[in-house]
């Protein structure tokens, strides 16, 4: 994708801005510098789409199977001799607020009293402990869950398992009117600010010194994962593969359903991989790649990095991902945040790769009907691993529809004296002021409604098989 150079306007836009970032005090050099980069590289109207007719679909190389993967052998010594390569870094830089929490959402409580990041350290500390090893894990948070994450990782000190954290940077967030940064018109709060998105994991790497330090004790590959997808647990399979084949690169992908179609997919383009999202797509072209058919398999954000590739890349400054544009409103100023992803630099790396994974190493829970699924009886918890209830003939879970009463995690919470049995569910809906009894089992299709002004509750016990609920006379 080539460059474009910048016009008059926007070189002057470029020159004010770099002496407005110059007196911000609150972020580095290298947030400055990063900062003006990307906003040169959007003001230089880099091409974002693709051409349509380039686009091929990947082959098995390009996107492996899982299956086809060889198996890892019994040899402890061997598994031992992966794992030390291994660091595990979880995105940790997002908050709870769309489930009503304050904190980083990695602290909402998942199953059993146990957080998401309380779950990646027993996932971690039992690999360590039954394979002698020492994998690492790395957060990285944001300026927004940095001070609270700082603070919960201190009851992990006596665990077999080092823990350490580091910040993706902190950009100020541009004015729409005058390109001018908001921290610089007289607004010093936290809404100023942004972080740009996980395409910044690797900068941020760097310039915290973690990336030499690991490269230092001999880790080759990192696992990065949002720290809110149960599924994304290590897979020996996957690492062994990369190493054998020399693999600087790969994203986990699995196969789309219809409530994935405007994710990101893997394409081969130009004779490299690339991940092609709907932003990239133009308006004619995107019930096309919105199609299960032809577009069948979508990222997953579980990606494994080559340690020494990222070095090589940051260094060259060569990563240069796609920018999304994000607008926002502070105070009811219009504002612009600029990001890039992490799943979008896979075309910069050498012999890079999608694995097309089980669905069940994605279970991402970013609202309450996703937790309603893991705290389920369609999921048990093992070693920190949530594993799919084999009990359920189904391969896909059922699809859950709460309304906005259920909508914050206490709320949701409140309205259930225990959480349903859902084994046998295929579909629920619920609708209004709804509260659920202990020992409720759902089965099949479930709709229900309560009246508008009306409480409607379920009775401890209850079975609902295939019904419509509009009322108590419908129980």
């Amino acid at each position: 994708m080539a460059t474009a150079t910048l016009n008059a306007t926007d070189a002057e836009k470029i020159n004010k801005l770099k002496s407005d970032v110059a007196s911000l005090s609150q972020i580095s050099e290298n947030e400055k510098s990063g900062f003006i980069n990307l906003v040169a590289r959007y003001l230089s109207g880099e091409a974002q789409h693709v051409d349509w007719s380039k686009i091929q679909t990947p082959t098995d190389e390009v996107v492996v199977p899982y299956d086809t993967l060889a198996p890892v052998s019994e040899d402890a010594a061997e598994t031992k001799s992966l794992l030390d390569k291994l660091v595990v870094l979880k995105l940790n830089g997002g908050l709870g607020t769309t489930m009503g929490c304050t904190g980083p959402k990695s602290v909402i409580e998942v199953r059993n009293g146990l957080t998401f990041l309380d779950l990646i350290v027993i996932q971690i500390e039992s690999l360590n402990k039954k394979y002698g090893c020492s994998v690492p894990l790395l957060l990285m948070n944001s300026f927004n869950t940095h001070d609270d994450t700082s603070k919960i990782i201190e009851k992990y000190a006596n665990s077999n398992i080092e823990i350490h954290t580091f910040n993706q940077s902190q950009y100020p967030r541009l004015v729409v009117e005058d390109f001018r940064p908001l921290p610089s018109k007289g607004n010093t709060g936290k809404d100023a600010w942004y972080p740009p998105g996980h395409g910044d994991v690797f900068p941020s790497l760097k310039n915290s010194g973690k990336l030499d330090a690991l490269l230092s004790k001999g880790k080759e590959y990192v696992f990065v994962a949002n720290s809110d997808n149960l599924g994304a647990i290590v897979d020996l399979k996957i690492l062994k593969h990369l190493i054998n084949n020399k693999n600087e690169y790969c994203m986990e992908v699995t196969p789309k359903t219809l409530a994935d179609v405007k994710g990101g997919t893997l394409i081969s383009y130009e004779g490299k991989v690339q991940l092609l999202e709907i932003a990239q797509v133009a308006d004619e072209h995107v019930n096309e790649f919105k199609s299960i058919e032809k577009f069948k398999i979508f990222n997953t954000n579980n990606l494994w990095i080559n340690l020494q590739a990222i070095n090589r890349l940051v260094q060259a400054e060569s990563l240069k991902m796609e920018i999304i544009p994000n607008p926002k409103e502070v105070d009811g100023i219009k504002v612009l945040q600029l990001e890039t992803a992490a799943g979008a630099a896979i075309r910069f790396f050498d012999h890079a790769i999608g694995i097309n994974v089980p669905r069940s190493r994605f279970l991402p829970v970013k609202a309450t009907s996703d937790l309603l699924l893991v705290q389920s009886d369609l999921y048990t918890l093992s070693d920190g691993f949530v594993t799919r209830n084999p009990a359920r003939a189904n391969p896909a879970n059922p699809s859950i529809d709460l309304g906005p009463e259920f909508k914050k995690v206490s709320n949701f919470l409140s309205r259930f004296k225990s959480i349903p049995s859902i084994i046998e569910l295929d579909s629920l809906k619920v609708t209004g002021d709804v509260w659920f009894g202990a020992g409720v089992t759902l089965k099949g299709k479930v709709t229900i409604t309560a009246k508008s002004g009306a409480k409607l509750e379920i009775p401890d016990g209850k079975v609902i098989e295939n019904k419509e609920i509009n009322g108590p006379e419908d129980i």
